[in-house]
């Protein structure tokens, strides 16, 4: 299965993409054989492989490709990679991202967006904390090259966003970072999705504000 071994400066980060894969799925966010993770080290990233749940992953199983995208060692890379890419283009801050199709995410997904700047509205306090605006890509078929180009067409600075009838997308300095971003909008999405549109009461723009202020998220007046 393996194309090359990994290089040994990049087994203790393959390591903690195997701990992040068995969180996720101890959490129930990661159904099946879904979602992808990775951490960037230098000009390398390390992803999780194509086809394995992410609660059987182990260090000698993980891909390695470089910033273009190209298999440098490991086995077959999933195939969502350019999404990973196309954050790290985005953000040079964000060093871990985390890919996942878990439930109240994607139904999110699948409702109009709260505001052209955020899916989500600002409906705890913690999900500006430690999520900030999350924009919704429109719908692009899984691992195309159309959905890395919708990540990229998206206006300002974020660090996640909702892919559309798919899943979401969460970075961080860290993988511990991006899990956590991950797990904070799953419950942001669960809570906007058992609203059902009925009228809330959200954090008001300088609430919100004042929040990604001082925790170093995203957020715009009115988003």
């Amino acid at each position: 299965m393996s194309a090359a071994p990994l290089p040994p400066h990049l087994l203790a980060a393959a390591e903690r993409v195997c701990a992040a894969g068995r969180q996720v799925v101890a959490a129930g966010l990661s159904p099946g054989a879904s979602g992808n993770l990775s951490e960037r080290v230098g000009d390398l990233v390390v992803v999780t492989p194509t086809g394995l749940g992410l609660g059987e992953l182990e260090p000698d199983l993980l891909a390695v490709v470089d910033t273009a995208g190209v298999p440098v060692a490991g086995s077959g890379p999933s195939k969502e990679v350019p999404l990973h890419l196309a954050l790290y283009r985005r953000e040079p801050e964000v060093a871990a991202v985390v890919h996942l199709h878990s439930p109240c995410a994607v139904a999110a997904s699948c409702l109009p967006p709260w505001s052209p700047a955020s899916a989500l509205p600002p409906v705890t306090p913690y999900f500006v904390m430690r999520v900030g605006r999350t924009p919704l890509a429109p719908y692009a078929p899984p691992g195309s090259a159309e959905l890395a180009a919708s990540l990229d067409g998206l206006p300002g600075r974020f660090t996640a966003a909702l892919l559309g009838n798919h899943g979401s997308l969460t970075g961080g300095r860290d993988l511990d970072r991006a899990v956590d971003a991950a797990v904070e909008l799953e419950e942001a999405a669960r809570v906007t999705v058992l609203l059902g549109g009925r009228e809330a009461r959200w954090l008001d723009d300088g609430q919100a504000a004042e929040l990604a202020g001082r925790y170093g998220t995203h957020w715009v007046h009115g988003a």
